[in-house]
């Protein structure tokens, strides 16, 4: 455990355990709020979902938006990674495909606090490769 020399570092230390305790209680009732889950299987980090989710966490607490973001394995769509799945509640889960930051940044502004519908969303009909007959 850190030394706590100052007054400056007692504030980062409640700041730090309040985050984290924010988060324990987030997770105990998801359903009420809005759930992320980014895809972070091999391709999906190789295409840059690290960098994704760590601005969804940025931007979520910028906007004081209640929300749990959590890690995937892949989704099957390998040819539109980053890909990330956002459940607002009382809606069906939208997946969006080639996110980036910026399109990241959009998905909090635009469709989780504004509820507009953004470009890049994957259909829910879609089927790949291995499921087509």
């Amino acid at each position: 455990m850190n030394k706590i020399k100052s007054l400056d570092d007692l504030r980062k230390m409640k700041q730090s355990l309040e985050h984290g305790l924010q988060i324990r209680e987030n997770s105990n009732s998801p359903e009420s709020l809005v759930q992320i889950r980014v895809a972070m299987a091999t391709c999906g980090i190789a295409a840059g979902a690290r960098t994704v989710m760590n601005t969804l966490i940025e931007k979520l607490e910028k906007e004081k938006i209640p929300a749990v973001v959590t890690q995937g394995g892949c989704m099957g769509y390998c040819y539109a990674e980053p890909t990330i799945e956002v459940k607002v509640p009382g809606k069906d889960p939208v997946v969006f495909g080639k996110v980036d930051s910026a399109v990241a940044e959009d998905i909090v502004v635009k469709y989780i606090k504004n509820g507009e519908l953004i470009d890049g969303i994957i259909p829910v009909n879609y089927q790949t490769i291995n499921e087509q007959k």
